[in-house]
């Protein structure tokens, strides 16, 4: 579907518009979850992705041993995973940036009880996922680019110190960045403390399963309404929309690639905040070709704080 007839006339965009162009963003994906997404080399290979995110340590804190989840790709324990850092180093070397997520769904499996119980735990990654040195180290000798925070049960407590904990590693020299998945009713009922301190470079709202504050019945106000309220009340680097790439990916809050380009996008992406699109997940992008949608549509501003689509999906 093409949108260039949004703008009424190049002459009149040229003398009348204000130069400010802008793409979709940066795009963010959970890979790790489903055996049938493809490799992480594949997911990268597409050129759509900005931030692939490895999902998910499931297990850790309460000082238990940490545990990886990969779904159906390889067996962490037994070190079938560690193949995995030949992708993680072909990604980087195209520019994405390979996070670590702590966390998912919570089944119980996963938190953190004391200040020593986060210091185990920034250890750990530090020296398993990041710049630091073990000989068990499950995705091999890749280093990780950052360990995403997508806490959604066990404690409201140490996240802060764990983040901070993780931050200061960044002066052992290559940067740790930090990023979190916060449900988008505000505050976030678990890392409120957490994303409190102003470390994360990038919060990617999870706008979905949440119909306060989702896309709903054809309508973005509630999301919208959202947005502004996460932007104007957190400290961070980059805020990042979160959605499912396909209806099935969620229970509620799907969002068309029509809808996010004329109904959300105009409204947000001319922030300084505004960092781009974070979908779950690799599989469902991969069937549903959500990411290929949106990747290369750009706007231009117009006087009157409005905008315009530029370009075709």
């Amino acid at each position: 579907r093409s949108f260039g007839d949004t703008l009424s006339s190049p002459l009149v965009c040229i003398t009348l518009c204000i130069t400010s162009n802008a793409g979709i963003g940066s795009i963010a994906v959970y890979w790790g979850q489903n055996g049938f997404e493809g490799s992480l080399a594949e997911a990268c290979s597409t050129g759509n992705y900005d931030i692939v995110v490895l999902a998910f340590l499931y297990q850790f804190g309460n000082f238990q041993t940490p545990g990886l989840n990969l779904a159906g790709h390889c067996d962490p324990a037994s070190g079938g995973c560690v193949s995995i850092s030949n992708d993680i180093n072909a990604c980087q070397n195209q520019g994405i940036k390979v996070f670590l997520s702590l966390g998912g769904e919570y089944t119980g499996r996963y938190t953190l009880v004391s200040t020593q119980d986060a210091r185990n735990l920034a250890d750990y990654l530090w020296n398993n996922f990041l710049g630091g040195s073990s000989t068990s180290r499950p995705l091999g000798d890749a280093v990780l680019d950052g360990i995403d925070f997508d806490i959604e049960g066990g404690t409201t407590q140490h996240w802060d110190e764990l983040a901070q904990m993780l931050s200061d590693y960044s002066q052992e020299g290559q940067k740790v960045y930090l990023s979190a998945a916060p449900q988008c009713i505000y505050p976030d009922a678990w890392m409120g403390k957490a994303l409190a301190t102003g470390l994360f470079d990038y919060v990617w709202v999870q706008f979905y399963n949440n119909p306060p504050c989702q896309y709903y019945s054809g309508n973005a106000v509630n999301l919208l309404s959202s947005w502004n309220q996460w932007a104007s009340s957190v400290t961070a680097t980059k805020f990042f929309v979160g959605l499912p790439a396909s209806p099935e990916a969620a229970g509620s809050g799907y969002m068309p690639p029509h809808a996010l380009i004329s109904e959300v996008l105009p409204s947000v992406m001319f922030s300084n905040k505004y960092g781009g699109i974070m979908l779950w997940s690799r599989y469902y992008d991969r069937l549903s070709g959500y990411s290929s949608q949106i990747r290369h549509v750009n706007f231009v501003s117009l006087p009157g704080n409005t905008s315009a689509i530029k370009a075709s999906v």
